[in-house]
């Protein structure tokens, strides 16, 4: 049988902690900055790919709106607005001839496919 002692950790028997840090302030700093850039480069192309697929839908949307209950308008935009009269979202605005510009629908936060009314509609 072993004399030695039944130590929970064998691979540090021996080991006396060191009083400076493994790893100097520059090297932590430069470690740092590292991380924030793949951090970045994580998470950047994710949101890109986002608000350019919901601008996308939210343009389609707002065409098939400006086609179905204002045919007759100049032309049509779809913004994202955080403050607006129906509320934070995508909105869809028609211009008239004339040259003012009209909500024609608001189209949410996420942008999706349009419903249809169920009974006939008058133009605006």
């Amino acid at each position: 049988m072993d004399d030695r002692r039944d130590d929970d950790e064998p691979e540090l028997a021996g080991y006396e902690p060191h009083e400076r840090p493994l790893r100097g302030n520059r090297q932590r700093a430069i470690l740092r900055v590292v991380v924030l850039v793949g951090l970045v480069a994580l998470i950047l192309p994710g949101i890109i790919v986002t608000l350019g697929t919901a601008s996308r839908t939210a343009a389609s949307a707002c065409n098939v709106y400006t086609a179905l209950y204002a045919p007759s308008s100049v032309s049509n935009s779809a913004r994202f607005e955080f403050a607006s009269a129906a509320g934070m979202g995508w909105n869809c605005y028609v211009t008239a001839f004339d040259g003012t510009e009209t909500l024609l629908a608001p189209l949410g936060i996420i942008p999706g496919g349009v419903s249809f009314p169920s009974s006939p509609v008058d133009n605006t």
